[in-house]
């Protein structure tokens, strides 16, 4: 099972819609994957249009990283309801907050890499992280084979995005950084195409196409649905993008 973690220092911009068009493209492939909600918003549980409640979730699974919590934890996603296992989720819970301290031990960072462990018999699993750089999201560090950043084009993004960096590489073994996402890119919009620049001389090629603004998004998130169930445009070159993302994380440079 290949493993990425989505994350972000700075809040609102677009790191869980990252992971849903992630998944949309692995589904679309038919990539086995499995989302793990480890954002104490559970957005991507919502998302993923999870309905069927479950007696543990993520929050469970960092205290006793045992097989019958993780798999207890494991919902399937909405979205491939004709599917089994094609698409599941390891369920969020604002429980989970208690867990994102600022200097967890080695021995909580471990945790989640034990239990996914337990539940790896898909090819793909998609960590959505907390917008913080604490214990949940070096959690998923621990467990990761790479890490996708997620920005926008603002000047306090730019900033998030050389902090999360520079943490990642200060990691021993750590994930492999894959790219840095822009999202709801403005083109016409000078102020982002300056700090689009600005982040292209800070990381080089890690700065992958940046997203376009689309409406698609919101639409796809309120009708519960994937980008690919979605007519337009603008839904579909969405998808291509985020196909290519795909891509980089399955073929290793």
């Amino acid at each position: 099972m290949i493993t990425l973690a989505v994350c972000s220092a700075k809040g609102g911009v677009g790191k869980t819609s990252a992971v849903l068009g992630l998944a949309a493209a692995a589904v679309r492939r038919d990539v086995s994957t499995l989302v793990v909600d480890l954002d104490p918003q559970a957005d991507a549980t919502t998302g993923l249009d999870v309905s069927a409640s479950r007696a543990h979730d993520v929050a469970d699974v960092l205290d006793r990283p045992k097989r019958r919590i993780a798999e207890a934890a494991v919902a399937p996603s909405g979205w491939v309801a004709d599917h089994p296992g094609l698409l599941d989720v390891l369920t969020g819970s604002d429980e989970s907050a208690r867990h994102d301290t600022p200097e967890p031990d080695p021995e909580t960072l471990g945790q989640l890499r034990r239990a996914l462990r337990k539940v790896d018999d898909h090819a793909l699993a998609l960590l959505d992280c907390p917008p913080s750089l604490n214990g949940l999201t070096r959690s998923a560090w621990a467990a990761s084979d790479a890490v996708l950043v997620v920005s926008d084009a603002s000047r306090f993004s730019v900033a998030a995005v050389d902090r999360t960096l520079r943490e990642v590489r200060r990691l021993r073994s750590g994930p492999r950084p894959v790219g840095v996402l822009v999202n709801r890119y403005q083109p016409r919009s000078v102020e982002q195409r300056f700090r689009l620049e600005e982040l292209r001389a800070l990381v080089g090629d890690l700065l992958l196409p940046p997203l376009p603004d689309r409406v698609a998004v919101p639409q796809s998130q309120g009708a519960g649905v994937p980008l690919s169930a979605l007519r337009g445009a603008g839904a579909r070159g969405l998808l291509e993008q985020f196909d290519a993302v795909l891509d980089r994380v399955l073929t290793p440079r």
